[in-house]
């Protein structure tokens, strides 16, 4: 099926891009995906690097949406053959020393390990997970309609302030805890503290003692695969290394769905768009960068702390003041050597992706937005100091600078792989303040990337809330159609 052919056209095939594709499908509509990369899956893609028995992550790795966002919880990925492969240790920070800060998925055995702030763990965490599922509808929402779960949402308001302020940290009597809680909040990709990161924080370390933060076994492009056997088995067509320049290209086609940032929206319209509208789009402003680094090893990383190596993810970062610091710096656009770093062991969790006595390492370090500077050395200097001798396990290595990562996902614009500053304006008013911000003004156009609400991670929502209202607004549908698998 061809554009001619087609009711709707998406451009991207990134997970919201997929969840907007697998949305319009549903409602009935011929859809056809447009993919500028060989392969689909955006931030979804996992590649053989060094070795083809190997496989990496080429972006994300870990996926506590995809087990807790409203879309795929409807969705039922286990129901697809997706196995969410769940750690016992969700995320871990090591200190020097030999300590750490673990946050287990059990609550309770947390709270034992962070001693005389074990209760004060548990207050911070209880309360949320028990409204749990309110929690995260109201931050993966479009916040443009009352909450279904007020006490959730305020909730989520109190805990914003808390962690979005100095008194998050202030509360801990140990470093352990301030900086196992301020790892999680510097997933916003931003100056410490904030308001936006401090929404990030409720939401991400809950969830940590709840649905998880699992790894898709095999990698991540099991969650890219089933959505778009979905897709094609309602008939949609994938176009995969066809790069879209011009929105007339995709004529005459009722409805385009754009995956894409707001610069590639100014670049595929034009001068068609309204000068106040594009002027609003120059005005975005997307944040620090994050550089890839993969390495391939042949033993787990060896810790100096052990129970490390039984988490999913690692925060490397140092204290809560350490980090508080760095994260300003690089907001501010000031490079420096100890940037933070997430390092992911997969085969911890999947086993499976370790063969032959190699495996795969995956790690992000947060530099300034646009930084060309190879990550590979920083990153391999912040694993050395929590994991001496890591150096000698390493087979290969391949670094990817903020600079460059726009070449191989164009959303990610200098590194910036939020798509857009995590600000508390654009935290909520993004791409532009708008009552419907997924509606553009060119008719039949929507964005439907992380540059809109509700913002980064791979959660399909904004794909899915840009579907339902263009199905709302184009077609009169007010329903949404089903998602999960049918008997």
């Amino acid at each position: 099926m061809s554009g001619d052919q087609a009711d709707a056209a998406v451009v991207g095939t990134g997970p919201n891009g997929l969840a907007a594709a697998v949305t319009l499908a549903r409602a009935g509509l011929r859809v056809a995906l447009y993919e500028a990369e060989d392969t689909i899956g955006g931030g979804l893609r996992t590649e053989a690097l060094f070795d083809r028995d190997i496989v990496h992550d080429l972006c994300s790795a870990v996926h506590p949406m995809a087990a807790a966002s409203r879309f795929f919880r409807a969705f039922d990925l286990p129901a697809r053959g997706v196995d969410l492969r769940h750690p016992e240790i969700s995320y871990a920070h090591p200190l020097d020393g030999g300590r750490a800060g673990l946050a287990h998925r059990d609550l309770e055995r947390t709270c034992a390990g962070l001693g005389r702030d074990g209760a004060r763990w548990r207050g911070l965490m209880r309360s949320l997970l028990d409204h749990s599922e309110g929690v995260v509808d109201f931050v993966l929402s479009g916040q443009r309609a009352l909450p279904r779960d007020p006490v959730a949402a305020a909730l989520v308001g109190l805990r914003t302030l808390e962690h979005g302020t100095r008194l998050g940290a202030a509360r801990f009597h140990g470093e352990e805890a301030a900086a196992l809680l301020t790892g999680v909040t510097a997933h916003a990709l931003g100056r410490l503290p904030s308001i936006a990161s401090g929404a990030v924080t409720a939401l991400l370390a809950h969830l940590a003692h709840g649905t998880g933060w699992p790894l898709p076994a095999g990698g991540s492009r099991s969650i890219a695969d089933a959505m778009a056997a979905d897709i094609t088995a309602h008939g949609g067509v994938f176009h995969t290394g066809r790069r879209i320049t011009d929105l007339r290209e995709l004529a005459p086609a009722r409805l385009l769905m754009l995956d894409i940032a707001p610069r590639g929206l100014l670049e595929l319209a034009g001068d068609r768009l309204p000068p106040r509208y594009a002027r609003a789009l120059r005005r975005f402003r997307y944040g620090p960068g994050a550089a890839k680094v993969d390495f391939l090893v042949s033993e787990p990383i060896p810790w100096a702390n052990p129970e490390v190596g039984r988490a999913g993810t690692v925060h490397l970062g140092g204290t809560h003041a350490e980090m508080v610091r760095q994260e300003t710096l690089t907001a501010r656009g000031v490079r420096t050597d100890e940037p933070f770093v997430l390092v992911v062991d997969p085969a911890v969790t999947d086993p499976g992706r370790a063969v032959g006595g190699k495996r795969p390492v995956w790690a992000y370090a947060h530099v300034p937005h646009g930084d060309r500077t190879d990550p590979v050395p920083l990153v391999l200097s912040r694993i050395e100091r929590y994991a001496p001798g890591f150096t000698d396990t390493v087979l290969a290595s391949r670094g990817i600078p903020a600079a460059g990562m726009e070449h191989h996902n164009a959303n990610y614009v200098g590194g910036d792989i939020g798509a857009g500053a995590m600000t508390l304006t654009q935290s909520v008013l993004r791409p532009v303040p708008s009552v419907d911000p997924y509606r553009t003004p060119l008719p039949g156009v929507y964005l439907c990337s992380a540059s809109t609400p509700p913002g980064p991670s791979v959660h399909g929502m904004s794909g899915y809330l840009a579907a339902l209202s263009s199905l709302r607004r184009e077609y009169g549908v007010r329903v949404p159609p089903p998602l999960g698998v049918r008997p």
